[in-house]
């Protein structure tokens, strides 16, 4: 079986939503295709057309960091992007191993349950590992075992969590694109990028991008079925030497219609938490 072929897939891609007038070349007549030539790359970037071509056919795998740099200008990618497009020279086909099960850090699940916070941990290919029950109160599918590509493709009572779907469904497949790098070949991942692929037309589209973004915090607003608007931030930190888990946290503007909605929400989760059971009724 040949290798993926991520770093051609990726400037192909990039070449192709690439505006010929953002590169500086003036448009006469009508262009067949979109974006920009292959020639017109290779003169902008100052390489060779058949070397360009090599590249996108994954012919050559492993242009020097200053080709790399070049194309990134022509393209006009941000650093974020640069430095993914990067990382896709020197990716190397991963050692197949045994799927190991993953195992949150025991500090980090002893922390998500006293942070009194929406907080849960996932892995690299976004599957959920552990969350509190304010995050499951938040989402039914933040809970271990369920994966948020999936819910956000395919799950339409989770898309209407999302008033903005649009650009949250964008950016979690450009996040995920930066997670997993040039391990395409992964069969978790070639068995997850199949299955949203033949689910969603929408997940096909945007992977055909090849966008990347920074696993980084933002604001998120959410639309909940019994507490209304909500307007969180959303922080996003690294768990070291994890292999790659993310801690997330949700949080209000203290003093916001939504930090007394979170508030709502964890008076809840308490009352549930200390409610008896039929059997301690029993």
């Amino acid at each position: 079986m040949s290798r993926p072929n991520a770093l051609g897939e990726y400037l192909r891609a990039r070449r192709e939503l690439t505006d010929p007038a953002d590169a500086g070349l003036r448009v006469v007549g009508v262009r067949r295709t979109p974006g920009l030539r292959r020639e017109e790359v290779a003169m902008l970037a100052g390489i060779s057309a058949d070397y360009y071509l090599r590249l996108e056919q994954g012919r050559d795998r492993n242009p020097s960091p200053q080709v790399l740099e070049a194309l990134a200008r022509v393209f006009r990618l941000d650093p974020i992007a640069t430095e993914h497009l990067l990382s896709l020279s020197t990716a190397r086909p991963a050692a197949r191993r045994r799927p190991r099960r993953e195992v949150v850090p025991a500090g980090i699940l002893q922390l998500l349950e006293v942070i009194n916070l929406p907080a849960f941990v996932e892995s690299r290919t976004f599957d959920v590992l552990a969350a509190n029950r304010l995050a499951t109160a938040v989402s039914p599918n933040l809970r271990p075992g369920v994966n948020r590509l999936r819910t956000i493709f395919l799950d339409p009572a989770e898309q209407e969590l999302y008033p903005d779907w649009e650009k949250t469904a964008g950016g979690l497949v450009a996040g995920f694109r930066i997670s997993v790098g040039g391990d395409v070949d992964d069969p978790r991942i070639v068995q997850l990028v199949g299955e949203l692929s033949l689910g969603s037309e929408k997940f096909r589209r945007l992977w055909a991008r090849h966008d990347v973004t920074a696993l980084a915090g933002g604001s998120l607003r959410l639309r909940h079925p019994r507490l209304g608007p909500l307007e969180l931030g959303r922080e996003k930190l690294p768990i070291a030497d994890s292999g790659g888990q993310i801690l997330a946290i949700y949080h209000a503007e203290p003093g916001s219609e939504s930090a007394r909605a979170l508030d709502t929400l964890r008076s809840s989760v308490d009352a549930e938490a200390h409610r008896p059971s039929a059997a301690d009724a029993g």
